[in-house]
């Protein structure tokens, strides 16, 4: 190994070794999903501890040249593939699910912030906190992912035959992204815990973010009295889209609304506080807690038309992070009824930070607590009514929850009439 290898080496792993990153498939870039503020080139801050300043990271070297040497296979010695183990393997000792390092090739797969747009099959991924798995966050609707059968909380067991057993998200990403046209095919445990394997071609995928539609109750009447929102994930254009929306339900007269949640797994900071307080009139939408155990608190400004209309909000495993803000925001401070299944539990605030290689990270810079100072990190956020769909309504397309909501907005309303 020349010592400019060497150097380069321990210098990244070095670097990456003390960051955590915020984790996602299909789309790494910031202020798309997760619950990503900022961009690059800022200097991460901090000082490092004494213990950091001992660490011997040239043992790394050392052990590189006796492979190099020695290894009996040597056509299987890849110095990439080594560096990239490294990499994983120091950030996985800081015991964060979210951290990964994304390598350039994969940053370069990212979405086109311009289009809104990328190639692959149309779904999220993180991993779990408890089992380490990769696991299905939310697929896009209507992607090809939607369409072939992937649903929210299965467990990717292999990606084309290959076992996913100790990969990291950043490998899952790197698998399963690919040109439009091509296929891939996943072997998944669906919830019920059956396994089954899924072939889906690729495609190009446009990036949604509100949707609104007629929706009927369990009787299949039309529900011309609530007004529906679907909200998959909350970027820059989402206020506005979302204020549309919300005027515009104004203009029909609609007694109640609806905002699901089900297959949000996140978005900007910034973003997720303005959403958030198109329903607040006051109140703290967030609590920030950073390295040093300092608080910063997010308040509402109040001045909005959607402040005032009866709210539900449909939450699951695919709402994840800023969907969980703004959940538990609008229920800690008494605006909004939680409906469906406990969230995904991702509460860190994450920075993007570009590398000189052409790679990137997502470093945690803080934890968010919900306004009633409760942890969502690994934990999640549990609805005030729990809706569970069985096998046969997943099936037959049944939305129970959707259905408890209706009802719920009806009871509440007839209740509030004089």
């Amino acid at each position: 190994m020349t010592s400019g290898r060497s150097e380069w080496l321990i210098l990244r792993v070095l670097r990456w070794a003390m960051f955590g990153l915020l984790v996602v498939l299909l789309s790494v870039m910031s202020g798309v999903v997760g619950f990503a503020i900022g961009g690059g080139g800022e200097d991460g801050g901090g000082t490092t501890s004494p213990a950091q300043d001992e660490a011997d990271f040239g043992i790394l070297d050392e052990i590189y040249d006796i492979v190099r040497e020695d290894f009996v296979a040597q056509d299987s010695v890849d110095p990439e593939l080594l560096l990239q183990g490294a990499v994983d393997g120091a950030l996985s000792t800081l015991g964060d699910p979210h951290t990964i390092y994304i390598d350039p090739e994969t940053y370069s797969l990212g979405i086109d912030i311009v289009t809104g747009q990328f190639e692959g099959i149309g779904a999220r991924v993180e991993q779990d906190p408890v089992s380490g798995e990769v696991v299905i966050v939310a697929p896009f609707r209507d992607s090809p992912a939607d369409k072939a059968g992937i649903r929210t909380g299965d467990v990717i067991l292999t990606v084309d035959g290959e076992s996913t057993a100790g990969w990291s998200v950043g490998q899952a990403v790197r698998r399963i992204r690919g040109p439009k046209g091509s296929e891939v095919t996943l072997g998944v445990r669906h919830d019920n815990g059956e396994t089954e394997d899924i072939t889906i071609t690729r495609a190009v995928i446009a990036i949604p973010t509100v949707f609104t539609h007629e929706v009927e109750d369990a009787d299949g009447n039309p529900a011309n009295d609530i007004a529906y929102v679907e909200l998959q994930q909350i970027t820059e254009e989402t206020v506005g889209n979302l204020s549309e929306a919300i005027g515009d339900i104004e203009e029909k007269g609609y007694r109640g609304l609806i905002l699901d949640l089900r297959r949000n797994p996140g978005g900007g900071l910034s973003a997720t506080i303005e959403v958030a307080d198109l329903f607040l009139d006051s109140g703290i939408i967030l609590i920030q807690v950073d390295k040093e155990g300092n608080e910063a608190v997010e308040r509402a400004d109040g001045g909005d038309w959607g402040e005032e209309i009866p709210l539900v909000l449909l939450i699951g495993r695919g709402s994840a992070s800023g969907a969980e803000v703004l959940a538990a925001a609008l229920r800690d401070n008494g605006r909004a009824v939680l409906i469906g299944t406990t969230t995904f539990g991702k509460g860190s605030v994450n920075h993007l930070r570009e590398l000189s290689d052409g790679g990137a990270l997502y470093i945690t810079i803080a934890r968010w607590l919900t306004p009633n100072g409760e942890q969502i990190e690994a934990i999640g956020l549990a609805p005030d009514i729990e809706v569970v769909p069985t096998e046969e309504d997943i099936e037959l397309r049944r939305d129970v929850q959707l259905f408890a909501a209706i009802d719920y907005l009806r009871e509440s309303i007839q209740a509030a009439v004089p």
